[in-house]
């Protein structure tokens, strides 16, 4: 079982604040006992069957000569033995370092040489030869998990950190290293402090503790990333937590009908798979309203949705950096404003400061006007933070999104806005969805180029016909030069539409 005065041992040097953060998550822990704590795989584990983790990796490490406050890498997947590894790692106050898994043993090898950890925790199928090698190469203690007896044991030939190599230190305050979602390239990582954690419990829960009859926190989004934060409210707050290992419709609509659940954070792109599976609105019933984020959401697919099945879909706008949530609709706007500023994300939250600059000069933008969202957090610090959002806000304090600064595609100087560009090509009755992204060009450095996601059943349009429907709505230099047709545009594990795969597909 986790107590206080463990946690404690570790990480009385961070202050305060990381006291409590850990006790708390700590106490959470030990509430559960032999009550259901986390569902996976059809079956509910109690709170004891998930703390075992945490004391059998504790004795491993201990075993293997790490130390109690070094961080330790996780070749993350949603399972029941991962979720359980990070709740006992913050029970305790020891950074996880987060491990892509959903890549090549090879880059999975590079990536444990790079961080150059104490040691490793992962399932057996990830402990390739590749991976091994390389935690053997730097004297990384190897863990291995699972659901099946032993559920923690020593990796082979990694059975003991070499203590005469040096391997990073723990960085004092953070809890977590978690990764971004690979929309651009292979996800980076982002530190959370533990301090700031508080505020994800915030950003996910509103601040309202649920009633101990309420359905579970249902946790789908991937761990390695934003998703984690689900895990770390249901737990803090001593909810049930409904997790599923990778989106399904059919998986997620089962644990939406079976666990009542009211309401869910998603993608975009589940919005439109909902659609496209035409789940029977009797199974979505107790859904009071969804929350779309993590990228633009279109107003016919809203609309289409809430006509089908008169459910409310709230947008919304968080980052990982920002570890939650920077916005949120209250009731108190959404019957005030609800119609009127429907297509905005809601106001900052009470601990957030947003503008607006302008790129290039770097003034502060007035109301209305577009430029770089920047975001001051109180838990994060007193400086502005930068992002690649470009937004407005409006003279009521709401914050609309206008696309991404970062993806804008440079043709021989003029600037293409793929989002925009995407959201023409989709006024195309045939057009489902589409990508626009930039390819390189020897003259004009780079040019727009299109996927496109066709209608079942319809035709896919001409080149000529695509040209013309955006030419016809933006300026010349935003027609793409090419388009090609796919049954589904290639997404990552985070539902996000992935760009460089989309890029691959040009032949030039």
């Amino acid at each position: 079982m986790w107590s206080a005065a463990t946690s404690h041992r570790s990480v009385r040097h961070n202050g305060g604040v990381t006291e409590r953060l850990t006790a708390s998550i700590a106490a959470a822990l030990n509430s559960y006992g032999d009550r259901p704590c986390i569902e996976f795989r059809g079956r509910w584990y109690t709170g004891d069957e998930v703390s075992a983790y945490g004391g059998a990796i504790a004795a491993r490490l201990r075993e293997a000569g790490v130390a109690d406050d070094a961080p330790v890498g996780l070749i993350v997947r949603n399972r029941l033995q991962h979720a359980a590894t990070i709740a006992g790692f913050l029970a305790v106050g020891r950074t996880v370092s987060m491990i892509y898994s959903f890549q090549s043993p090879e880059a999975i090898a590079r990536d444990v040489e790079r961080l150059n950890l104490s040691a490793v925790v992962a399932d057996a199928e990830d402990w390739t030869s590749p991976v091994v090698a390389a935690a053997a190469g730097i004297g990384s203690a190897g863990i291995a998990v699972s659901l099946t007896e032993p559920i923690v044991d020593h990796v082979a030939g990694l059975e003991r950190r070499d203590s005469s190599k040096t391997h990073a230190p723990a960085e004092p305050g953070v809890a977590l290293q978690i990764l971004t979602s690979g929309t651009t390239g292979p996800p980076k990582r982002q530190a959370i402090r533990i301090h700031v954690l508080e505020r994800t419990v915030f950003s996910v829960t509103a601040g309202e503790k649920a009633a101990a009859d309420a359905p579970p926190e249902f946790a789908y989004w991937q761990f390695g990333g934003i998703g984690v934060c689900q895990l770390i409210a249901g737990i803090y707050n001593g909810r049930r937590i409904a997790m599923m290992e990778r989106f399904s419709v059919e998986g997620w609509v089962d644990a939406v009908k079976r666990h009542r659940v009211a309401r869910a954070g998603v993608q975009p792109a589940v919005i439109r798979m909902l659609l496209d599976a035409d789940v029977p609105p009797a199974d979505l019933a107790s859904l009071e309203f969804l929350i779309s984020a993590s990228g633009p959401l279109d107003p016919e697919t809203r609309d289409e949705f809430e006509e089908r099945y008169g459910i409310p879909i709230r947008l919304a706008y968080g980052a990982t950096e920002f570890a939650g949530s920077l916005c949120a609709w209250t009731p108190d706007m959404l019957r005030d404003f609800g119609e009127t500023k429907r297509n905005s994300v809601g106001r900052p939250l009470p601990d957030t400061e947003l503008r607006i600059i302008d790129a290039e000069t770097e003034a502060v933008l007035p109301p209305g006007k577009q430029g770089l969202l920047e975001a001051k957090v109180a838990p994060i610090g007193a400086h502005w933070i930068r992002t690649t959002d470009i937004a407005s806000i409006d003279d009521d304090g709401f914050v609309t999104l206008h696309g991404r600064a970062d993806g804008a595609i440079n043709r021989g100087g003029f600037k293409v806005q793929p989002e925009a560009v995407r959201r023409v090509l989709m006024s195309h009755p045939a057009v489902r969805d589409a990508c626009v992204v930039g390819v390189p060009d020897p003259r004009l450095g780079q040019v727009p180029f299109a996927a496109i996601e066709i209608f079942p059943g319809a035709a896919m349009p001409s080149d000529d016909e695509l040209k013309d429907v955006v030419r016809q709505a933006l300026p010349v230099y935003n027609v793409p030069v090419a388009f090609a047709a796919v049954d589904e545009l290639p997404r990552n594990p985070a539902l996000k539409v992935s760009l460089p795969a989309v890029a691959a597909l040009y032949d030039g």
